[in-house]
């Protein structure tokens, strides 16, 4: 019967071990699992993939970053009419940008202006990329290198969220994306990204927080 429970004890530990910190169900064991089965977690090896996709530019690992990039920071801010200036509502955007970009220091980013429908097309052009150019140089400011990042020419007017002849917040943005990898980049494995992968190791090691009586009930038991 002890080995019995020493094996459930291991189960029971894989389970939490496996937790991640986003909430995720637990990568679970089971007992009649042959030697050598794929776990049912699709985010297993996750890290090795990704470390294998920056080393080989691999170009769905800059997809997949880029719908990352989108999802977990404000990749979109907004200006007011006729204007490229920063409100505080950018600013805190762009902040947060600046810092999920200062963790990937491998990778390249683009940014790309856009204005609403109200003017010439040449003006809007022009005014596009001003606003394009005013979000990287805040990037800039917050410690980012110069060269990981790039204002293109606008798309102006021609790529509108909200199809509208007239005035519209949502059209006057600008978009950061990911772009791709720094151009002859020294093995990212050093110790700048080693930081990296550490702070995704120990995030996902925290257990959820429907967990805490399964942990305090083994600790006393153990007591």
């Amino acid at each position: 019967m002890f080995w019995i429970k020493s094996f459930a004890g291991v189960l029971l530990s894989a389970g939490l071990m496996g937790c991640s910190s986003a909430g995720k169900a637990p990568i679970l064991l089971q007992l009649n699992a042959e030697a050598g089965a794929v776990i049912a977690d699709k985010d297993f090896g996750r890290s090795l993939r990704q470390n294998t996709g920056v080393l080989t530019s691999d170009p769905a690992f800059q997809i997949a970053l880029t719908h990352r990039f989108a999802a977990e920071v404000p990749s979109t801010i907004t200006f007011d009419f006729n204007s490229a200036v920063l409100d505080q509502t950018a600013r805190k955007a762009l902040t947060q940008q600046a810092d999920w970009i200062g963790q990937f220091p491998e990778v390249t980013f683009r940014v790309y202006g856009h204005t609403d429908a109200v003017g010439s097309d040449a003006y809007n052009q022009r005014l596009g990329l001003r606003r394009a150019k005013a979000a990287v140089s805040f990037l800039i400011a917050q410690g980012i290198d110069a060269n990981r990042l790039e204002a293109v020419a606008s798309f102006g007017e021609t790529q509108p969220v909200v199809p509208t002849p007239g005035k519209e917040r949502r059209n006057r943005r600008t978009v950061t994306e990911v772009l791709g990898l720094v151009p002859d980049h020294p093995n990212v494995l050093d110790g700048k990204y080693a930081q990296i992968i550490y702070r995704d190791y120990v995030a996902s090691a925290i257990a959820p927080s429907g967990l805490t009586g399964i942990t305090q009930q083994s600790e006393a038991q153990n007591e």
